[in-house]
């Protein structure tokens, strides 16, 4: 438990925090989960859609320090890849 009161407020801003980046991350995971099943079900319009609100989704992310913008880039790159070889 901490001592001072800045501490505790740190405390405080650290769990709030912790639990807003869950949030966000969660989301992500679920919308990573449904493109995957569209891509099995080969469902080219659904996964298209999906892979549009992935990537505004991660986006706002890694513009908010949730991800690191290199691990953006690298789940767009292969959630992309994947998507284009559904295609052909």
């Amino acid at each position: 438990m901490p001592q001072l009161k800045q501490s505790a407020k740190r405390l405080r801003q650290s769990i709030k925090r912790a639990v807003a980046n869950k949030r966000v991350k969660d989301n992500i995971d679920y919308l990573l989960r449904n493109f995957k099943k569209a891509l099995t079900a080969k469902n080219k319009e659904q996964a298209q859609d999906f892979a549009k609100k992935l990537i505004r989704s991660i986006d706002k992310a890694a513009k908010r320090n949730i991800y690191h913008p290199n691990k953006a880039a690298r789940k767009k790159s292969r959630m992309i890849k994947k998507l284009n070889q559904l295609k052909s």
